[in-house]
């Protein structure tokens, strides 16, 4: 069954690259894409700071490691997610079995869905960790780092849960059987029926003779006479 499924069209069509750049899709995608930079990004770079008591390095997250890990993790994973989505987006439309589109649209749905609230417990997490971090030194010099990762954490729950409802559309949408019928009514429509061919045994009323070996029947037949009275 090769044909529109799953919110794409017949499988094989040429892709436009304009559309499919305005589709709202595509743009959930790069906005969580960027999402994801700007909150891994400030952890890595600025996310680790010295402690008061020593030159070792500590989380600005309330000195909590497992916090810049898991913000880590999370953004690292979304980035990753993100341009390979970007990508089964794209050669979306070369699959030609519905089943593989299926499963696609499914994966889809569960890690967006997934992610959308591994984001909303990372933004939870973050921001407890935050409000318990003791002021200092290396505090106000990760500051800007750590409530970028907590603001960018808190839009990337947004932009999930749309793509989740996204994909929950595309799943619901299914496969449109009635596309087949159509083109199937539409390319007979057109042709008639073919006449007999010559030489088929099936000849025209022209040709009819009369039935060969026709006797006429005689009126008086020889040896029969008619009684007179």
């Amino acid at each position: 069954m090769e044909g529109a499924s799953f919110g794409a069209g017949r499988a094989g069509a040429a892709l436009d690259p304009v559309s499919f750049a305005r589709r709202p899709q595509t743009l959930l995608r790069v906005a969580s894409w960027v999402f994801s930079i700007a909150v891994f990004g400030p952890i890595i770079n600025e996310g680790y700071v010295n402690a008061d008591s020593g030159p070792e390095l500590r989380c600005v997250f309330n000195g909590n490691a497992g916090a810049c890990r898991f913000g880590v993790v999370l953004g690292l994973g979304a980035f990753l997610a993100c341009a390979a989505f970007l990508l089964l987006d794209v050669r979306f439309q070369q699959i030609s079995s519905v089943r593989d589109r299926r499963r696609a649209v499914l994966l889809d749905l569960g890690f967006s869905g997934l992610w959308s609230f591994l984001w909303f417990v990372g933004f939870c997490f973050l921001t407890n960790q935050w409000q318990r971090t003791a002021p200092g030194q290396g505090t106000m010099q990760a500051g800007d780092a750590a409530r970028a990762a907590i603001a960018f954490s808190f839009f990337s729950i947004f932009s999930w849960a749309a793509l989740t409802v996204k994909a929950l559309q595309r799943f619901r949408l299914g496969t449109d059987m009635s596309l087949f019928a159509t083109e199937q009514l539409g390319a007979g429509a057109g042709q008639g029926y073919p006449g007999y061919p010559v030489g088929s045994g099936v000849e025209g009323t022209e040709t009819y003779q009369s039935p060969p070996f026709t006797e006429t029947l005689d009126t008086n037949p020889k040896g029969y006479q008619v009684p007179a009275y």
